[in-house]
């Protein structure tokens, strides 16, 4: 797992083949918690992308530039993996960090996601890091009670932004969705009057875009 992390933490690497960095990180479901760890509900990876500067990027091309970069299933086995990844405050131009439950990929189009959509929070450069380490910490201990609603979290690095994303499976239930939205600033510490974005994965498959065209929310 370490040549993964190393390569996460040199972004400009590309060496390697694909099958080889397919076959350095376990599948999720071959995951146990080891002996005396304290395990999670649900086993998680962790993806990583980056777009090429310059080029237009359709469905195939970015979930073929989508590599996983860890799996966990317990406390222990999360902080050994995030220690050794990059801190997001460090990543550079256009990169992505996805966590998400093992099985479901994080694309608009897979069977978890595709009635689902995503609550956005943009942020101003500096915050990225404290909030997103809480985002993570809350999904994994289960605060949104939810159930198995939600799906994932992402964190996407711009050049004049950043934006965080929690994904849930189904857009169309306002209890689900407003309990997310509420834990979601509460963990994130936002102010009473920050603009909230939610998008349906529908709409995304529409125009193409994960952030163009949301509903605001400042309630």
């Amino acid at each position: 797992m370490n040549n993964k992390f190393e390569a996460l933490q040199d972004e400009d690497s590309g060496s390697g083949s694909e099958e080889a960095k397919e076959n350095s990180v376990p599948s999720y479901k071959d995951v146990v918690p080891g002996p005396g760890e304290h395990p999670l509900q649900y086993t998680y990876c962790i993806w990583y992308s980056k777009k090429q500067p310059g080029r237009a990027q359709d469905a195939a091309s970015f979930e073929k530039n989508m590599n996983v970069i860890g799996t966990f299933c317990s406390v222990e086995q999360f902080w050994k993996i995030y220690s050794h990844m990059i801190r997001v405050n460090e990543m550079a131009g256009h990169s992505d960090i996805h966590v998400f439950k093992g099985g479901i990929k994080p694309l608009w189009e897979d069977k978890a996601n595709r009635l689902g959509g995503k609550w956005i929070v943009r942020l101003r450069k500096g915050l990225v890091a404290r909030c997103w380490e809480n985002l993570i910490l809350a999904m994994l201990g289960e605060q949104f009670m939810v159930g198995d609603e939600v799906c994932g979290a992402v964190i996407s690095i711009r050049f004049q932004e950043d934006i965080i994303s929690i994904w849930n499976r189904t857009a169309g239930d306002e209890q689900v969705t407003s309990r997310i939205r509420d834990t979601l600033r509460r963990v994130l510490n936002l102010p009473p009057n920050t603009v909230m974005e939610y998008k349906t994965h529908n709409e995304s498959l529409k125009d193409k875009s994960s952030f163009r065209n949301t509903d605001i929310f400042t309630r």
